[in-house]
C-alpha cells in the first residue's frame, strides 16, 4: 500500500475505525521487518511490559509487580496455544490479557483480558498514546496497532500478558518485550519470503523470541538444529518435546510428564484436533517453567483445558449438512485439517470453501485436502494479497492433470465472488447429511462470519443468512 499526499488530521480521529484507517496510511509497505522503529516509539510510550533481563529482582518504582509474560511463536498451533494458557490461567484466578492476530471480523478480536474482547472505548486511548510517542516515526498498520493493544495490557493491572507473535519472531514487534517464558509451536514452511527458504532457517526465526536464562517451551516434536543451537548460544532454558515434556493417551483420556510435574487421567481439551495435545503439552511445560511466579492447581489444568474455546480452530458447528470452519492456511495446517477430517465418521459428501493468499502454497494445499473433497467452491477475498478465486481454480486443475490416477474423487469446481457467496452455494448443492469445510485464509472464515454464527437447515429449506444473535 502506499501513503497518501494529505494524512488525516490527528484531531479528528474519534473512532476505532478513523484509528486503523490512519494506521493504514503511515508506511509504504504493509510489512517492514526491524525492531529499531519500534522499539524507540514504545521506549517513548511511557510504559514498561515485562520483566527486562538482569532486573528479575528489581522493584517497580510504584512497588507493583510486573505480570509473567508468555511470547508464542510457530507456524501452526499459536492461538491454540494462548487459549490454552489463557483458560487454565483464568481457571486459578489468576488476571490474564492475550494478543493475537489477525482478526476473523472484528479488530477487537484482537486483544482479550479476562476472556472478553477489550472495547473500541478502551482501545482509543493507547492509539492516541502511540501516536504520541510516534513523532515522525513510519509504523506499519501492525506495529502501530500491535504497540497500542501491548500498551493496554501494560496498563491493565494483569497476572500474566500472552503474546501471540505474527509473523517469525525475531523481527516481530512482540519481540522489544523481554518475556519471561517463550513458547514455540510447529514450525513449517511459510512465509518464506520473510523468514527463509527451509525449516532451519524459519526454527532460528522463531528462536529469537527465546532470552538467556528463561524458560524456552518447544512443542515441535522434531525441532530445528538451528534452534537448538541457539538456545544453546544464548544459555537459555530449553524444554524440548520428547525430552522434557511429553504425553501419551488412548481413546477415554491422556496424561502429561513434564521434568517434575504429571498429570494423569485428563479428559481431552475442548479444541478439536490432531495436534491440540502438542500444544497443551507445550502448554502445561510452560506453566511449569513459571510455577514459581503462577502456581496453579490440578484442577485448573482440567476446568482449562475443558472449557477453552478458539473460533475457527476445527471449529464444528452441528446442522444438516454439518459445517466445519477452520483457518489453516498453509499445507501443514491443511494436513493436520484433512487428518481431522478423516477421523470424524462417514459423511457422503464434503464441499470444501476455500480462499487463499497468494503467497501461499495454494498446489500444497490442494494436494494435501483432494482425496476428500467432492466440491470445491472457491471465493475471492477482500484484499489484494489474495488469489482471485480463478487463480485457485487454474492451480486445482494443474494439480489433478498432474496426478490424474490419485486415489481422490472426480471433484466440481465453482467460483464465488465471496466467502458468504461460495457457502450458500455449497449449502444449494448439500444434503442433510452432508458436510462444509470453510477453510484457508481468515479472510474466508471472517467472511462466513459476519453476520453471526451460521446455522445450517436441510439444503432448499433454509439459508446460510440463518444466524444466531452474536458473532464470535
Amino acid at each position: 500500500m502506499s501513503a497518501p499526499d494529505t494524512p488525516l488530521n490527528v484531531a479528528d480521529l474519534h473512532t476505532l475505525d478513523d484509528w486503523l484507517t490512519h494506521c493504514e496510511r503511515l508506511h509504504p509497505v504493509g510489512i517492514d521487518m526491524g525492531l529499531t522503529r519500534v522499539g524507540e516509539v514504545w521506549s517513548r510510550s511511557g510504559v514498561v511490559l515485562g520483566t527486562p533481563l538482569g532486573q528479575e529482582d528489581a522493584e517497580r518504582a510504584d512497588g507493583s509487580t510486573p505480570p509473567v509474560v508468555f511470547t508464542v511463536a510457530g507456524t501452526n498451533g499459536k492461538g491454540s496455544t494462548c487459549a490454552m494458557l489463557e483458560g487454565i490461567l483464568m481457571a486459578n484466578g489468576f488476571r490474564v490479557g492475550v494478543y493475537g492476530s489477525p482478526h476473523l471480523v472484528r479488530f477487537e478480536e484482537r486483544c482479550r483480558i479476562q476472556g472478553d474482547l477489550v472495547t473500541a472505548e478502551q482501545l482509543i486511548p493507547h492509539f492516541a498514546a502511540i501516536e504520541a510517542a510516534r513523532g515522525d516515526i513510519p509504523l506499519t498498520y501492525f506495529e502501530f496497532t500491535t504497540l497500542a493493544i501491548m500498551r493496554l495490557l501494560a496498563t491493565s493491572g494483569l497476572d500474566a500478558v500472552v503474546l501471540e507473535v505474527g509473523l517469525g519472531g525475531r523481527l516481530d514487534a512482540v519481540n522489544i518485550i523481554d518475556t519471561d517464558c517463550a513458547i514455540v509451536t510447529s514450525i513449517d514452511l511459510d512465509h518464506m519470503d520473510w523468514l527463509g527458504p527451509d525449516r532451519e532457517a524459519i526454527g532460528f526465526e522463531k528462536a529469537g523470541i527465546m532470552r538467556a536464562g528463561r524458560p524456552a517451551i518447544v512443542s515441535d516434536p522434531q525441532a530445528p538444529q538451528r534452534l537448538i543451537d541457539h538456545a544453546t548460544d544464548i544459555g537459555a532454558d530449553l524444554w524440548l518435546f520428547g525430552r522434557d515434556h511429553n504425553y501419551a493417551g488412548d481413546r477415554q483420556q491422556w496424561s502429561w510428564g513434564g521434568r517434575s510435574k504429571r498429570f494423569n487421567g485428563m479428559a481431552y481439551p475442548a479444541l478439536r484436533g490432531a495436534n491440540q495435545l502438542l500444544n497443551a503439552s507445550g502448554v502445561l511445560a510452560a506453566l511449569e517453567a513459571m510455577r514459581p511466579r503462577l502456581p496453579v492447581t490440578a484442577q485448573a489444568v482440567r476446568t482449562g483445558l475443558a472449557t477453552v474455546e478458539l473460533p475457527g480452530r476445527f471449529q464444528i458447528i452441528p446442522g444438516q449438512p454439518t459445517l466445519i470452519l477452520d483457518v489453516a492456511h498453509n499445507p501443514h495446517a491443511v494436513a493436520t485439517l484433512a487428518a481431522n477430517l478423516d477421523q470424524m465418521g462417514f459423511f457422503p459428501r464434503t464441499h470444501a470453501v476455500w480462499g487463499a493468499m497468494a503467497d501461499k502454497d495454494a498446489a500444497g494445499m490442494v494436494a494435501k485436502l483432494r482425496p476428500l473433497i467432492d466440491a470445491w467452491y472457491l471465493t475471492d477475498l477482500p484484499t489484494d494479497r489474495a488469489a482471485t478465486a480463478a487463480q485457485l481454480a487454474q492451480t486445482i486443475t494443474e494439480v489433478v492433470s498432474a496426478n490424474p490416477s490419485a486415489t481422490a474423487p472426480k471433484a466440481t469446481v465453482s467460483t464465488h465472488a465471496d466467502p458468504m457467496s461460495a457457502l450458500k452455494a455449497a449449502l444449494a448443492a448439500a444434503d442433510p447429511t452432508d458436510r462444509i469445510v470453510v477453510f484457508g485464509s481468515f479472510y474466508t472464515v471472517g467472511g462466513v462470519l459476519h453476520e453471526g454464527l451460521p446455522k445450517l437447515n436441510a439444503p432448499h429449506m433454509a439459508s446460510a443468512e440463518q444466524t444466531t444473535p452474536d458473532a464470535p
